[in-house]
């Protein structure tokens, strides 16, 4: 036999297999399934790369089904929420964060222009529950323990449903046909509503508590903070939390030709763009600089496009009427934030003192909830009732969340807590532990660690604008309630969705399985994939090629 016949020297079976050459590594890749920084954010902990993932491949039903397990109202939220989600999104490190918000909406209006519906619970239990308020906490933790086959029975006070989404919200912002169609699917799951039902003294709250096996607190806050530089016996101050309700019910009292608003919240703005279209000439008087203001930017951005005149970074110092006018003293301030919201200190600025001339002053500076009907039952935290990270009270099976028990006034946030409740109640009424915080999606371990944006093999995404949403032209908005931000078309939604990261879930795109230079990565019968050991030489290069960040280096201690 020639030398050329002769097999290679390390040739043995006529396979490679039989080198192992995984004994060559110092780290080893392995699968996660990591939380995104959007989901960490997330007020109602949403699984937002999952429902996204549906959005892209045009499943916009199971986008629905997944967004509804957290949030039973996403075209709601697609229009108020503040979305943190945004401000934490890995894509701004890349050109600009994804528009969550603007797909929720897209995703929430789709349900109900299909008239999509919640399944019916699998199982009725016996159990009893009260929950009395029917704002966005009340609503959602009624949405989840009903999914979960309570009995649940809704104490609301007003004649509808809503709490401040209907009295705080104008209808150019959410549409009533929005929120009444979201309200009724939670309804139609079986919820009892009974509005002119109002908790008006610790007895009744004694009674529910006699009759029901659980009791959820959500009463909201609707005893507004006063300021100490106006004399509310003035037929010229009006509070701003009563005159939008007013305004929203089609009832706006008159005001006066100049108004003055005082606040730079999102109420203070809803207030001054109302006045503006029942024909006032408004002027929003805010503690903060604009950049600082507690309204979201983009709302304050429509109120000036609607002639809104913004004086921020000044304080009201005193009001009173002389002759045909309220003058105002105003002065110029250094606005210092504290550690928590609501916290701050000013500092006028000498010599910076300035009038502003007015028929009436709105104030809308916020609004605490009246513990009143409560008695002593309760402990409270200051103005509010004292919870635990499971929005238990003191009261042995009451819990409560939403503006009654927490400073974090949004509308997602009080949803939130309202999902919290309902799964702290279901643990307690079935009388086990609280299930682990988070839920794991995909096959991979479990992390910690929140995906970074130097995880995301972001070479994979040409640079895509954020999707836009139009408005309506502002010389249009004046003369009715239209909406004033539209949504988005399909088209722009499945393209916003493209530009997901899907960070830390596995997405089954192949590129481990593909560039893998040892053949160490095998597909798994039911999806998802392995790293087989044997030949893994730990190079890493799956890792640098993952797409999501799904896949992390792990050093191995022989």
């Amino acid at each position: 036999m020639s030398a050329r016949e002769l097999p290679p020297t390390a040739w043995t079976t006529g396979s490679t297999e039989v080198f192992k050459t995984g004994t060559w590594r110092a780290s080893l890749p392995r699968y996660v399934s990591a939380p995104s920084p959007c989901h960490a954010a997330c007020p109602v902990s949403g699984d937002i790369a999952q429902w996204i993932g549906r959005v892209r491949e045009r499943d916009l039903r199971g986008a629905w089904d997944l967004l509804t397990r957290n949030n039973p109202f996403p075209a709601v939220a697609g229009r108020v929420c503040h979305h943190p989600c945004e401000a934490a999104c890995n894509r701004a490190e890349h050109d600009e964060a994804l528009s969550i918000c603007k797909l929720e909406r897209h995703v929430g209006d789709e349900a109900l222009a299909n008239g999509w519906s919640f399944e019916a619970p699998v199982e009725e239990r016996p159990e009893r529950v009260a929950i009395v308020g029917a704002g966005p906490s009340g609503l959602s933790a009624a949405y989840q323990l009903r999914r979960r086959g309570y009995r649940v029975t809704i104490f609301e006070g007003a004649a509808e449903a809503g709490g401040l989404m209907r009295d705080g919200i104008p209808a150019y912002r959410l549409p009533r046909d929005v929120l009444d169609g979201e309200i009724r699917r939670i309804v139609d799951l079986g919820v009892e509503l009974r509005c002119n039902e109002a908790l008006d003294s610790p007895a009744a709250l004694e009674r529910l508590r006699r009759d029901h096996d659980a009791v959820y607190l959500a009463l909201g806050a609707r005893r507004p903070k006063r300021l100490a530089q106006l004399d509310y016996a003035e037929p010229w101050v009006v509070d701003g939390a009563r005159w939008l309700a007013l305004a929203n019910a089609g009832a706006a009292p008159a005001l006066g030709r100049r108004v003055v608003v005082v606040g730079g919240g999102s109420a203070a703005i809803d207030v001054a763009r109302s006045a503006r279209r029942a024909g006032h000439d408004v002027t929003l008087l805010a503690l903060e600089p604009r950049a600082r203001m507690p309204a979201q930017a983009d709302e304050v951005e429509e109120a000036l496009e609607e002639g809104v005149q913004l004086v921020d970074g000044a304080m009201l110092a005193h009001a009173a009427r002389a002759g045909d006018a309220v003058t105002l003293e105003c002065v110029k301030v250094d606005f210092v934030a504290g550690a928590e919201r609501g916290a701050f200190r000013v500092e006028p600025v000498a010599g910076s003192e300035f009038r502003l001339q007015a028929d009436a002053v709105v104030p809308s500076i916020g609004q605490d909830p009246d513990l009143a009907a409560l008695g002593e039952a309760l402990a409270a935290r200051g103005a509010l009732v004292a919870v635990d990270a499971r929005q238990a009270t003191s009261a042995q099976r009451v819990w409560a969340g939403g503006d009654v028990a927490s400073m974090a006034r949004f509308v997602t946030e009080a949803i939130g807590m309202g999902k919290r409740a309902a799964l702290a109640i279901d643990a307690e009424l079935r009388g086990r532990e609280e299930a682990a915080a988070g839920r794991l999606h995909g096959h991979g371990a479990p992390v910690e660690r929140q995906v970074p944006f130097a995880a995301i093999a972001s070479f994979y995404y040409p640079d895509a604008e954020r999707a836009a949403a139009p408005r309506l032209d502002a010389s249009r908005r004046l003369g009715s309630d239209a909406e004033v931000q539209q949504g988005l078309d399909a088209d722009r939604a499945r393209a916003e969705a493209q530009r997901c990261f899907s960070c830390g879930t596995c997405i089954a795109c192949d590129n481990c399985f593909q560039y893998c230079p040892d053949l160490a990565i095998r597909r798994l019968p039911g999806g998802g994939y392995e790293v087989d050991g044997d030949y893994c030489k730990g190079c890493g290069v799956c890792v640098r090629e993952c797409p999501t960040g799904s896949m992390e280096m792990v050093e191995e201690v022989r």
